[in-house]
């Protein structure tokens, strides 16, 4: 008979495999890397385990890795080995196939149909909600959760977490007050909810309060440190809050000693570390050798294009050290991309192809122009507003260099739209700190 896990997700098994599957999902919503052994567990139990398959598959294709697909591979053909029983069975592995193939955007809409039958199911919320942010849509990442969100309590298990994917959904819509309310909100309900910490930092950061940020992720750090790879990501936003008071030692040893801690090559990863660097290098700063081992990826992951918000911070890390033929190379791959069918395909076509090409022209010196309509159409990379920041303010800084007034104009009133002015926004007032 079907069985309901702690956490909502309905499963055709039974017995102590549940209870494991209940530990990954409280993993994947928490950012905790237990995830994976909690599911090698559940196999151990019931090697047939389709579910514990198909989200094994799931979690190796979110990091966008060519090497981990192999991996992902192998879930799903045990995944479809071992049959989908129940309807929450058949929504995630039907959400891995279509990752799969490429179709991010898919495969949310594919748990969101699930949803609007079964609304109390935690793992399938926060697996859609990770799929709309990735693939850079902020209708389905606003809309999503609000839609569930009246069939959830205080009683129910795991309602802290859905609060905190709303509140980061508030955030990225513009609504700072309802976003930052909701998310700690949501940190009282479950203390180890670091998407919520997160929410809360960004809203810190959108509306111009560097030390009150700083000092609430410094308060709630037991929330975030046990995170890794995010842990490196709440680590960047701590960094950034010290970057606008103009503690640039400070963020070289945040940078050290938890926004690059190792030198990992996961995505997201490696995208804290270019756009933290990136923001010193517009300011001038020297951050010696720091730069070496991020063009070493960005040369070796140059024709990678499973993430384009990946593959542009990599463009960032050759034009950091000058390599203009691997910087060609990645454009040329982007490209590539945008003659093919998957998600990111269009993404290339719709924003990655012309950023990349307009970033490579002015590494050369040479004129771009529409940088102001250029930097009002990213949306579709993915991330968040924080992250895309990093496109706009080289585009505002080429804009700058160029005497270029109606684009520079352009591009700071689509930036004070969303966060008013910032250290960034006075210097390019002023025409100080944007080293090209």
């Amino acid at each position: 008979m079907p069985t309901c896990d702690r956490y909502g997700f309905l499963h055709g098994a039974d017995g102590a495999a549940l209870g494991h599957f209940a530990e990954a999902t409280h993993a994947v919503v928490s950012y905790r890397p237990q995830a994976l052994p909690a599911l090698d567990r559940a196999l151990t139990v019931q090697p047939g385990f389709g579910a514990a398959h198909a989200l094994r598959g799931l979690l190796h294709v979110l990091p966008a890795r060519p090497e981990l697909m192999r991996n992902a591979a192998a879930a799903q053909a045990a995944a479809h080995a071992a049959g989908a029983v129940t309807a929450d069975e058949v929504a995630l592995l039907r959400a891995l196939d279509l990752a799969m193939a490429g179709r991010q955007r898919a495969a949310a809409d594919a748990l969101d149909v699930r949803l609007v039958r079964s609304p109390v199911n935690l793992l399938l919320v926060k697996l859609a909600n990770m799929l709309r942010f990735l693939s850079g849509d902020l209708a389905g990442l606003v809309g999503g959760v609000a839609r569930v969100l009246p069939a959830w309590n205080a009683s129910t298990p795991g309602f802290g977490y859905v609060l905190g994917c709303q509140a980061f959904a508030l955030e990225e819509s513009g609504d700072y007050t309802g976003a930052e309310w909701l998310g700690r909100e949501a940190l009282d309900r479950v203390t180890d909810d670091a998407w919520a910490v997160h929410a809360v930092a960004h809203a810190h950061e959108m509306t111009g309060r560097a030390d009150a940020g700083a000092g609430w992720l410094e308060a709630v750090r037991p929330a975030w440190t046990g995170c890794a790879g995010f842990g490196f990501h709440v680590a960047w936003h701590l960094a950034l809050f010290h970057l606008e008071c103009g503690d640039h030692a400070r963020v070289l040893s945040l940078y050290d000693t938890e926004v690059r801690p190792a030198p990992t090559e996961d995505v997201r990863d490696v995208a804290n570390a270019v756009s933290l660097l990136w923001r010193l290098r517009q300011e001038g700063v020297a951050v010696g050798r720091r730069w070496d081992e991020l063009a070493a990826i960005a040369r070796r992951r140059r024709n990678e294009t499973e993430l384009l918000f990946g593959t542009l911070h990599n463009l960032l890390a050759l034009l950091a050290v000058g390599d203009l033929a691997a910087a060609r190379a990645l454009v040329d791959a982007v490209a590539d991309e945008a003659a093919g069918t998957r998600d990111q395909s269009l993404v290339a076509r719709r924003a990655g192809l012309p950023l990349a090409r307009a970033l490579l022209a002015l590494a050369r010196r040479q004129a771009s122009p529409g940088l102001d309509r250029l930097a009002r159409q990213l949306q579709p990379l993915g991330g968040s507003h924080a992250q895309r920041d990093v496109w706009v303010r080289t585009l505002a800084g080429a804009a700058a260099a160029a005497g270029n007034l109606e684009a520079l104009q352009g591009i700071r009133g689509a930036r004070r739209a969303l966060r008013g002015q910032d250290r960034f926004d006075a210097m390019l007032a002023s025409g100080r700190g944007l080293a090209a």
